[in-house]
């Protein structure tokens, strides 16, 4: 296996004590909040795996809320995260699953408010990195660690090509993408990792477009 950097193997800067365990799953809880796009009402995590063993040693329940409090892996207030919670009046429950994942180390997020609601799973798979492999019921491959847009749009042909020509336009380099339906002909999901943080304008011009339904971004 081969490494980028130094910390791929040691991890990121973070609150302690595991890269996987507590930044990992701070990391999933950042992007779930930034998918959501505003602090909810109420959330359930249900853990699998080694998560679901160890969540409280290894501080995976404080990491996972400050996360979803839009706290970054080095933030010191993750470990008060729970207590912030309860101050902002948030509704946190946690569920321990015996199903076995595919990978040991999976968390399911479902949060809402009044507004809405949003499912989530997220695998943390060592080093502070993240996998996001599904989301709303769409199975999909989001690193959280690169800008991306997701894209729901009615599965219809030439949707995708019309989304990319518009990236092409803007000059908007795409790292990786792939497209994810629950059934033939009806909502789709696009997920577009790219090089940089795509500007409001080109939002809401992607938007426009025939057929899509909600555009989304994770900034960098």
């Amino acid at each position: 296996m081969k490494f980028k950097s130094v910390f791929d193997i040691i991890g990121p800067v973070m609150i302690g004590p595991s890269s996987s365990h507590t930044a990992g799953a701070a990391r999933i809880g950042r992007v779930a909040r930034n998918l959501f796009e505003r602090e909810p009402k109420w959330i359930n995590i249900h853990f699998y795996g080694s998560f679901a063993e160890t969540y409280k040693g290894h501080g995976t329940d404080v990491a996972i809320i400050g996360g979803i409090l839009d706290f970054d892996t080095f933030d010191e207030r993750i470990k008060e995260s729970l207590d912030i919670a309860e101050q902002h009046g948030i509704q946190v429950k946690f569920h321990i699953e015996e199903a076995i994942p595919e990978h040991p180390n999976t968390a399911k997020i479902h949060l809402g408010d009044d507004d809405g609601e949003m499912e989530l799973v997220g695998i943390s798979i060592g080093g502070g990195k993240i996998e996001i492999i599904e989301l709303n019921g769409f199975q999909l491959k989001l690193s959280g660690h690169h800008p991306a847009i997701l894209v729901v749009h009615n599965d219809r042909f030439g949707a995708i090509a019309k989304v990319a020509n518009v990236l092409a336009k803007h000059e908007i380099n795409i790292g990786h993408m792939e497209v994810s339906r629950k059934e033939k002909g009806k909502l789709a999901l696009m997920t577009i990792e790219v090089d940089q943080n795509i500007e409001e304008a080109i939002l809401k011009e992607l938007e426009q477009l025939d057929s899509i339904e909600k555009v989304t971004t994770i900034v960098e």
